[in-house]
């Protein structure tokens, strides 16, 4: 595992990002672990999110893209420190862009989008935090499609869950490629942070011991992918 992965493993559970126990998903499932990237609250915290972003994206996508579009809310902040991030990190400037929530009907930057505007041509790299069933890219890629004749390089996440999306079969990665035609790539899988904490001790306590990794096994025996 490249070393940046271990980092960021560390870096989610450090920053109360990444948490196990037990927890009732939006999609009504009982996960024994949640991820939370609202809990990236300081500046060295999210310089730290950006630098992430920035090399995962890097590693699988390299500089040939021109825009970072982050779906609101939480897209919006990771969108534009990984674009502050792959600045100083490779020396290429990214634009940035999000969309609103609520399209705004006055003022100079009037429309559906903040940052930069998207142009026919452009390359774009799409963030998210975390897909669970992929369901935001149905309201995301015909924004991004219907503003100009751009094409989607890829979509980055910070962790790929590795349960079946809205189909039931595939991860919900996997179902965005398919009916989207680009590819969807995370900074770690679950199976990477499982085996970087399982029985290791991180900010001073075991959080994957052999009752937390069974509660693991057991989730992935009844939604894991195939």
């Amino acid at each position: 595992m490249e070393a940046y992965k271990s980092e960021f493993i560390e870096f989610m559970v450090e920053s109360d990002v990444l948490k196990f126990g037990e927890f009732t998903l939006k999609s009504g499932r009982k996960s024994p672990f949640f991820m939370n990237a609202g809990a990236y609250v300081t500046g060295s915290q999210l310089m730290r999110l950006g630098e992430y972003y920035a090399k995962a994206i890097h590693d699988n996508y390299g500089d040939d893209f021109d825009v970072l579009f982050g779906p609101a809310y939480k897209g919006i902040p990771i969108s534009v420190v990984t674009a502050v991030a792959y600045s100083q990190l490779y020396g290429k400037e990214i634009r940035y862009c999000s969309d609103r929530k609520e399209e705004k009907d006055h003022g100079a930057d009037k429309g559906s989008f903040l940052g930069s505007t998207l142009k026919d041509g452009d390359r774009v790299v799409m963030i998210e935090d975390v897909t669970t069933s992929g369901k935001s890219m149905e309201e995301t890629v015909p924004k991004v499609k219907g503003a100009a004749d751009v094409e989607i390089v890829g979509l980055m996440v910070s962790l790929n869950r590795m349960e079946v999306g809205l189909g039931g079969v595939k991860s919900a990665l996997d179902e965005i490629k398919e009916t989207y035609g680009f590819d969807a790539r995370a900074i770690v899988t679950m199976e990477e942070v499982v085996e970087h904490l399982y029985n290791k001790e991180c900010q001073g306590k075991i959080v994957i011991d052999d009752k937390m990794k069974e509660a693991i096994d057991a989730y992935y025996a009844q939604y894991g992918a195939k």
